[in-house]
């Protein structure tokens, strides 16, 4: 599972098998037992698991941020 950035102990990553067909390029966040995924084109929330709105702010901020760095990860993982 590729890492694509770890920020105040989140783990931002995705799987390296998506399934066939792929889902769209996504990543998931993950610290303890609390879990985001958010889609990347556009950023927004796909899914949560145990984090508050305050989290959920924060992370929508961060996949916004580094959108363009996670799609590049992302389409260079699966076009290799």
């Amino acid at each position: 599972m590729p890492h694509v950035l770890r920020s105040d102990g989140y783990r931002i990553f995705f799987y390296s098998d998506e399934g066939n067909p792929r889902e769209p390029p996504h990543i998931l966040v993950v610290t303890g037992e609390k879990v985001a995924k958010f889609w990347l084109d556009p950023a927004e929330l796909a899914k949560i698991k145990r984090l508050s709105a305050l989290e959920i702010g924060a992370l929508h901020r961060l996949a916004t941020t580094h959108r363009n760095s996670m799609l590049e990860a992302w389409h260079a993982y699966f076009s290799a």
